[in-house]
């Protein structure tokens, strides 16, 4: 086993975290899609696939290092929301509460002089970074159109804001992302 039992116990938390994450983002994606605003709805989908896609990050990471991740339960994501602003500020909400868990596990690596963690949660903090940033972003935009202006952020969405870089449409969609 590379890293500690204590690591392994924190990471898995951590799948559980992610998992949750995935399934709020399925449920915002739901309501917008059921509110007409099928841009914001496509992005909510996207952002669900991604923090999928990170926990299963953490699944690979604990298996190479020779442990046995435990998978823990789900609890049911709010799925009801008074309006696009509410759902967006949840989703600000949950990832800087991620970011707060990721970091936690960056400081045990570090407490337990843990190089290999380390390494690996680098690339989860860049992730964070980007996240914060463009949940923070969406949200000002909600704020700033008001429910009857979601057209104009549906229409940001549909013309790429937000994708990392100015990467294309495919690349938004997931297509070639890891």
């Amino acid at each position: 086993m590379l890293i500690s039992k204590a690591m392994t116990a924190a990471m898995s938390e951590q799948i559980g975290n992610e998992l949750a994450a995935s399934n709020q983002y399925v449920a915002i994606a739901v309501y917008f899609d059921g509110e007409g605003l099928p841009a914001l709805g496509k992005h909510f989908y996207r952002q669900a696939a991604e923090e999928r896609d990170h926990a299963m990050r953490f699944v690979k990471y604990l298996v190479d290092a020779g442990t046995t991740p435990k998978i823990p339960a789900i609890p049911a994501p709010r799925a009801t929301f008074k309006s696009a602003e509410d759902a967006v500020k949840l989703s600000l909400e949950s990832e800087l509460r991620v970011t707060k868990q990721i970091n936690a596990l960056m400081d045990l690596a570090i407490k337990e002089s843990d190089h290999l963690s380390k390494n690996a949660l680098e690339w989860f903090i860049n992730e964070q970074r980007e996240e914060v940033s463009s949940m923070d972003t969406l949200l000002r935009m909600v704020r700033r159109a008001g429910e009857p202006g979601l057209f104009f952020v549906e229409n940001f969405l549909l013309q790429g804001g937000l994708s990392e870089g100015g990467e294309g449409e495919g690349q938004a969609d997931g297509e070639g992302a890891e």
